[in-house]
């Protein structure tokens, strides 16, 4: 079929290979490395895959680097931690058949797995991503360095099936990603002009984070996993906020 399977990668080699196996139906599949030291180039070749090599631009700017790279009518990007169900897979199919049954562009649900679970709460389902679409009609954001987004003027339709996603192998991986994401979404709000003065805004926000997301997003039904996504979230967010905190200080003395 004229569909594109769109990858960047980093060190993949435990979820290229379920990713790629997932499209099976994509007439070419584009992975664009950007230096991983494990065997993901290798898996990926192995499956028929493309791989090109791109230094890091920023999570915006390399996939768009990456859909640049297609060649076919319709993309479809995905990371390497994602793969999609078998009635996604249906569904996909019947769009190409159908070339877009009038629309250009689909967003679809992700359902994540933490600790061997399937999450349902917290805020983390139905979590839509937009991921297929017509070649030329959609983008993602290159100037987006951390959470990157597609943009369109297009109209989007959804489909019903799922794209199954794996973040995190540990909880200290989630813990690690956090803490690195909290100081660089402190510096592009600081950029943005957003300031913080009060540390008992951090504490009260901080707070409400995880009441937000163990309570009213209802974490609690997902147990054990449901709390600690919700500590973790809280965390992240009580870094971010002492991140912008230091800055603002910091900019007022001088």
């Amino acid at each position: 079929m004229d569909l594109s399977l769109v990858i960047i990668t980093l060190n993949e080699e435990n979820n290229i290979e379920r990713c790629i196996e997932s499209v099976k139906f994509a007439k070419e599949v584009i992975v664009v490395d950007s230096g991983s030291t494990d065997k993901t180039k290798e898996i990926a070749e192995s499956l028929g895959a493309k791989v090109i090599h791109q230094e890091w631009l920023g999570y915006g700017a390399q996939k768009k680097f990456a859909t640049q790279q297609a060649t076919c009518p319709w993309i479809l990007s995905l990371d390497a931690d994602e793969w999609l169900s078998e009635a996604l897979q249906d569904e996909i199919r019947e769009v190409l058949v159908r070339d877009g049954m009038g629309y250009s562009v689909y967003s679809m649900r992700r359902l994540s797995q933490y600790m061997d679970k399937w999450i349902y709460h917290g805020g983390w389902f139905p979590d839509w991503q937009m991921r297929l679409f017509k070649n030329g009609f959609a983008q993602w954001d290159e100037t987006e360095g951390i959470h990157e987004t597609i943009k369109t003027k297009q109209p989007t339709a959804r489909l019903a099936g799922i794209i199954y996603h794996k973040p995190f192998e540990s909880i200290k991986e989630q813990v690690d990603v956090n803490f690195k994401y909290a100081k660089l979404i402190a510096d592009k709000k600081f950029k943005a002009g957003k300031r913080l003065c009060s540390s008992y805004l951090i504490i009260i926000k901080t707070l409400f984070r995880f009441i937000e997301n163990f309570v009213f997003k209802n974490g609690f039904k997902d147990g054990i996993r449901g709390f600690i996504i919700a500590v973790n979230s809280a965390q992240s967010y009580m870094m971010q906020l002492y991140h912008l905190y230091r800055k603002s200080i910091k900019e007022k003395v001088e």
